[in-house]
This record gives C-alpha cells, sequence and structure tokens, in this order.
C-alpha cells in the first residue's frame, strides 16, 4: 500500500472515529426510535460502526462522514426493525398503554408521529434525535438539502395538525 493510500485511510478512519465519539449517542437514540428496542438499536449501530471502517474507502470527504455513517446505521436498524417487528407494539398498542398509564399527551404524540409517512418520520428523528444538520441529513437519506428542508416542514405541519385533531 502505497504512502498516499495509507494516508487517505487513516483520514477516513479518524472520521470515522470523530463521528464515532461525537454522535454514539444520537444514533443508538435514532436507531431505538426505529427498532423498537435498545438492544437491537445497539448492536445496529455496532454494526453500523462495522460496516463503515469495512467500507471507508467509499467516504468521499471528512465533512459528508456523519450523513455517511448515519446512513449505514439507518440502513443497518431498518433491518433489524424488518426482522423484529412482529414482536415491536403497534402504534395503535402503544398509545393505548401510553394512556392507560395517564399519560394521553405522549400517546396521542406517539400515534401521530407513527401515523407520518416514512421520509417524514425519519427527517424528524435525524434532525430532532441525531442531531445533524440538513447537509447530515441529506448525506444520509440520499436526498437534496431543498427536500429535506421541504420535507422537515411537511412533517411539523402534519404532526401539528394530527395533534390539534387529537386535542379537539
Amino acid at each position: 500500500m502505497g504512502v498516499w493510500r495509507r494516508s487517505q485511510t487513516d483520514a477516513e478512519l479518524a472520521a470515522i472515529e470523530t463521528v464515532y465519539r461525537e454522535q454514539l449517542g444520537s444514533f443508538v437514540r435514532l436507531a431505538t426510535a426505529i427498532t423498537g428496542d435498545e438492544q437491537v438499536a445497539l448492536d445496529a449501530v455496532h454494526d453500523g460502526f462495522v460496516r463503515a471502517v469495512r467500507y471507508r474507502s467509499r467516504l468521499r470527504d471528512r465533512e459528508s462522514a456523519p450523513g455517511w455513517v448515519c446512513r449505514i446505521v439507518l440502513n443497518e436498524a431498518r433491518k433489524r426493525s424488518t426482522a423484529e417487528r412482529r414482536h415491536a407494539l403497534s402504534p395503535k398498542a402503544a398509545t393505548e398503554e401510553l394512556t392507560t398509564n395517564g399519560h394521553r399527551e405522549a400517546g396521542a404524540a406517539v400515534s401521530a408521529l407513527a401515523s407520518l409517512p416514512e421520509r417524514q418520520r425519519l427527517v424528524l428523528f435525524l434532525r430532532y434525535y441525531a442531531d445533524l444538520d440538513y447537509a447530515g441529513i441529506a448525506e444520509a437519506l440520499g436526498i437534496s438539502r431543498g427536500t429535506v428542508s421541504a420535507t422537515l416542514h411537511a412533517a411539523r405541519s402534519n404532526l401539528q395538525a394530527k395533534l390539534k385533531e387529537v386535542n379537539a
């Protein structure tokens, strides 16, 4: 391996390590929100970082590392969510459980959030749980920054309308 390639690999590893140190907690929260289980989420995040290291040569530049790693973690969480879906509570059951525990507002929020289209839910999670900026969200989802902005606006509007319906 030449000196140039070695230094490039070192830079890619350093970028992934920085993402790990700075955003591990956010990625775990994001994966937990997707899978519904913290242990499954931890496994997804771990495997996501393993894949990121394995395929680090595909990383375009250090600035895109947070979104690039997030996309990998997101895909791992989605895979596990599909596999674990039969064990998870449905949004309606989650709402009923929260309502019976005296948390009607939380149950309504869970139901409203679960009823959003997948892209809107993901953009909300990436923005507010993973704390990614618009560029990071765009990289993670493979969409443009303008689409991130429009989707985030639509998600907020839809969520607000659904919560108003519940509280009316």
